[in-house]
């Protein structure tokens, strides 16, 4: 049987390139390690994003208003709001108001239940429901998603109207990373 010949480097190299480059060290920087240790500690923190998204509650008379909005948010990402509206009262005609400075630059891909109708009025998208009784309650998802431009931050309101009449409303402030 013929003895296979084994050669000491692949092809393309050649001893020269296992030698040692003036200069360069043979193992990483303890540098690399602490920023690459620093970065996950930030990231495990949610200050980046990733963690639960907060629900803040207005509690009015007349009903109360929910929402649930992923923050910060990040360039591309795809995100969930959830509204709820529990009425205390009967409302003839519900309206969930959102200023035009919440969606700049975002991409809303649904809404469910689909709003009975849509208009801007006020600064403000306005979505009308079906009447609601006292003890009923509205839930709604909106999915929408960052347009690569968008960085920095957003602000407004969601607000719960009941035709024109304001009965409560949620201030947003949502940080907008890269």
């Amino acid at each position: 049987m013929a003895e296979k010949h084994v050669a000491a480097f692949p092809d393309g190299l050649d001893a020269s390139h296992a030698k040692a480059v003036k200069g360069m060290r043979a193992h990483a920087s303890p540098l690399a390690f602490f920023m690459l240790g620093g970065l996950m500690v930030t990231a495990m923190t949610g200050v980046l994003g990733g963690s639960p998204a907060p629900v803040t509650v207005v509690n009015a008379p007349s009903a109360s208003l929910q929402v649930k909005l992923a923050r910060p948010l990040r360039s591309g990402l795809v995100f969930e709001t959830h509204i709820r509206v529990v009425a205390r009262r009967a409302i003839a005609k519900p309206v969930i108001g959102i200023d035009a400075p919440l969606w700049r630059d975002l991409t809303i891909n649904s809404q469910i239940p689909a709003a009975a109708d849509e208009s801007f009025k006020e600064g403000q998208f306005r979505f009308d429901y079906a009447a609601l009784k006292a003890g009923d309650t509205l839930d709604i998802k909106i999915d929408g998603q960052t347009n690569p431009p968008l960085v920095g931050h957003l602000a407004g309101a969601i607000t719960l109207l009941d035709d024109d009449t304001r009965l409560a409303e949620v201030r947003v402030s949502i940080p907008v990373l890269p």
